[in-house]
């Protein structure tokens, strides 16, 4: 049995009133979606436990199949292990974002303009975090350039215990009720305000505001953690695991789980990604490349989410749909294998609120080799939870799905 999850990251939406009053997966067209949801078993599960932020950190390790409570230690420390970063178990990592800060007055009278800095290019991004690097270095504190506006702070021999907030919780908000608080906040925060006098008129930032784009004016610092542990995936389950995905915290749990990483050229983390390519990808391993369950992580819909961008998610609904699971099921259908496909987000983003909710997603599990279909005609959050089934620790959808041979 071949085994296949297409996460549709925040895919989960609330009734719009720009859609009629339905959500983003009921208004798009899925008709690939349509045609299995009759045949497949459809349910509603929580993938974020009580007491936890609703992050994709969180949500991701459960639809892995990894609980929560007995392994997560920070999101910051996931992304560092995709970038090559090492740590020692004293060491504290923070996700350092370079963001778009607005407004008169001091620091703590700024608003967030935008969380990802207008999606700053790479290498754009290297440039102004390799000249913070050499500002900013020292005392313990190392910096680490990234993806586009996503990069890490490391402490050694950190503190842990302080109050950081996502910056895509906060979009346009003034960032003063936000700022760090906790044991070593004023060290954070006079980082957080120095790089924003040295950013403000760096050369990057004087042609990206003449170009009509957002300067990168400032680190924001969240999602402070320490170095992880996870269980080896082939151990836990005796399948041979992959995962593709444009996000270094996606990565950095595959690693850390033992599981092959795929790259796929095109994959950007946003609605312009490369979906057919990430299904192929998906479908070559599981024919042909020896693994037994690929994770394909598509971030689209998340980033529409938190930009409340109602169009763009529908349109990477639709390319889920058409490009991801049409794609997959051909491939798979072709090969004769027997396979069971899972589809759900990892949690909510509201397109009206623009951030994540920890409510819970709905989910379809179809397999070829049987019959599942339990009452749904659509893969949307209505016909899911009309079928009554609800799966409190989401981490164990994994365990039902192997149970399908």
């Amino acid at each position: 049995m071949k085994y296949a999850v297409v996460l549709g990251d925040g895919m989960a939406d609330y009734e719009l009133d720009a859609l009629g009053g339905k959500t983003c997966l009921e208004y798009a067209r899925t008709p690939n979606l349509d045609a299995l949801a009759p045949h497949a078993e459809a349910g509603m599960f929580r993938t974020v436990p009580e007491g936890f932020a609703p992050g994709s950190d969180v949500a991701n390790m459960s639809v892995m199949g990894f609980d929560p409570a007995k392994y997560y230690t920070g999101r910051s420390p996931l992304e560092a292990v995709a970038m090559g970063i090492p740590l020692g178990d004293a060491d504290v990592t923070m996700r350092a974002n370079l963001v778009t800060l607005s407004g008169e007055g001091g620091y703590e009278e700024l608003t967030m303009a935008d969380y990802s800095a207008g999606e700053i290019t790479t290498a754009e991004a290297r440039e102004l975090i390799e000249f913070l690097k050499g500002e900013l270095d020292g005392e313990g504190l190392t910096l680490y350039p990234g993806i586009s506006y996503r990069h890490c702070l490391v402490a050694n021999n950190g503190r842990t215990g302080h109050r950081f907030t996502p910056p895509h919780d906060i979009s346009d908000k003034k960032i003063s009720a936000y700022l760090p608080k906790g044991p070593q906040a004023e060290k954070y925060l006079a980082l957080m305000k120095r790089s924003h006098e040295l950013l403000k008129d760096h050369p990057v930032n004087r042609r990206r505001a003449a170009e009509g784009k957002n300067p990168a004016n400032s680190l924001w610092l969240w999602g402070e953690g320490t170095k992880p542990a996870l269980e080896d995936f082939g151990k836990k389950t005796g399948l041979r695991g992959g995962v593709i995905s444009a996000v270094d915290l996606v990565k950095g749990i595959a690693l850390l789980a033992g599981m092959r990483f795929i790259q796929v050229e095109g994959a950007t983390g946003n609605y312009d990604t490369n979906f057919k390519g990430k299904a192929e990808a998906a479908a070559d391993a599981l024919i042909n490349g020896g693994l037994d369950y690929v994770y394909i992580h598509m971030e689209g819909p998340d980033e529409c989410g938190h930009h409340g961008d109602v169009g763009h998610k529908v349109f990477s609904i639709e390319q889920i749909d058409g490009a991801v699971v049409k794609t997959l099921k051909e491939r798979l259908d072709a090969s004769g294998e027997r396979y069971c496909l899972l589809v759900c987000p990892d949690h909510p983003t509201p397109c009206t609120i623009k951030t994540h909710v920890s409510d819970p997603v709905p989910y379809l599990l179809y397999t070829n080799a049987c019959d599942l279909g339990n009452g749904a005609k659509r893969y949307t959050e209505r016909e899911a939870a009309k079928t009554g089934i609800f799966i409190d620790r989401g981490y164990t959808l994994t365990d039902r799905m192997l149970k399908i041979k």
